[in-house]
């Protein structure tokens, strides 16, 4: 599948960094291929797009952004096959959603033959950059910010549009410790929780930090107003396995709506596991743990993928979760999307987006 797209001014790299890249040992996020791409938005009229080689930007002291934070971004990763071909995952999901970031945030809303065909042309200049490999991809970054040279409280008349890649492996070397954060919020009723828009990250880095610092990994987010039911945790949005069911709070304007979490609620559909949206507390959790009712919990996103919670650290205690086996419910459905991703079982739900 091919986006119809705009003509794409490409300038190529005059010598690949492609030896820098060792598929047995990658940092996430920490080496970016040799290209990425460039669209301006000016005045409300969308320029001709770039692909340029991957470097720094120039920008202004000034620059909106900077200052009044319009700045919204998508993560998404591409795979190889094991004919060596290249896939994007659910990108229209992507695609969708940051747009629905971009109206929040009063931003303009770039074009899907600039977001999808800016995508598929980066990744065929740089198919070689997709690491082969189990927990191997190439992670997406399509990012926008203002860039108005203006400082005044209002939306910037110009934007950015950006897309880079950096090759990923596992985002988490073991099984995270979880605190449940119930003195910080992430997000209120009527704010930007729905949105993948900077500000909410910034915001969550202190209270994380905290976290750290008494040796979790990272939070489990609690309602803003009584701190009693989950929400999200950092990266990732929240799974819990009770009873054999599997349950995951419903989403909601302070909860992002995980396309991976909706990937893996329609995976356990079809593999006849009972999914339950609704509200979580933080008390059912503890006390399924403790009775052994709740056998499973993670976390589900694009960078984490799966990743199985070892503890959840809560009022001063830590309570264990069983070892996660082939059996788990997380297993599975881990297993499940990967195989689809990677193309070793066929996509019955029309996901793959092959370059």
């Amino acid at each position: 599948m091919i986006a119809e797209q705009t003509a794409i001014k490409i300038t190529h790299v005059k010598e690949s960094r492609i030896n820098q890249l060792d598929p047995q040992n990658i940092v996430f996020g920490s080496l970016f291929t040799d290209h990425m791409l460039i669209a301006d938005c000016v005045n409300g009229i969308w320029q001709t797009p770039e692909i340029i080689p991957f470097g720094e930007i120039g920008f202004n002291p000034a620059l909106a952004s900077l200052h009044y934070g319009q700045s919204i971004f998508e993560g998404m990763k591409a795979f190889k096959d094991d004919e060596g071909g290249v896939r994007m995952f659910r990108p229209l999901e992507n695609f969708k959603r940051f747009n629905i970031s971009a109206e929040r945030m009063c931003m303009a809303q770039v074009p899907e033959d600039i977001f999808i065909g800016g995508l598929e042309e980066l990744l065929r200049l740089d198919a070689a950059w997709v690491p082969q490999g189990e927990d191997n991809s190439l992670y997406l970054r399509p990012f926008m910010f203002a860039s108005d040279v203006y400082l005044g409280v209002r939306p910037s008349l110009n934007y950015r549009f950006m897309i880079i890649m950096s090759p990923a492996g596992k985002y988490y070397s073991g099984a995270p410790k979880v605190k449940v954060e119930t003195e910080f919020i992430r997000a209120a009723e009527g704010g930007v929780g729905y949105a993948k828009c900077a500000g909410n990250y910034a915001a969550s880095l202190y209270p994380a930090k905290l976290a750290q610092q008494q040796g979790y990994t990272q939070l489990l987010w609690t309602d803003a107003k009584e701190h009693k039911y989950f929400e999200e945790s950092g990266t990732m949005n929240a799974f819990f396995v009770k009873d054999g069911k599997l349950i995951t709070p419903a989403t909601s304007s302070t909860i992002l709506k995980g396309i991976t979490r909706d990937t893996l609620i329609q995976i356990a559909g079809s593999l006849g596991i009972v999914v339950e949206e609704r509200k979580v507390s933080v008390v059912e959790i503890i006390e399924g743990i403790k009775d052994g009712s709740v056998t499973e919990a993670f976390g589900a996103g694009t960078a984490v993928v799966v990743s199985p919670f070892s503890a959840i650290g809560f009022e001063g205690t830590d309570y264990q979760l069983p070892e996660i086996t082939t059996d788990s419910i997380s297993s599975k459905l881990k297993n499940a999307l990967n195989d689809i991703r990677t193309g070793k079982v066929e996509d019955s739900f029309g996901w793959v987006w092959k370059v």
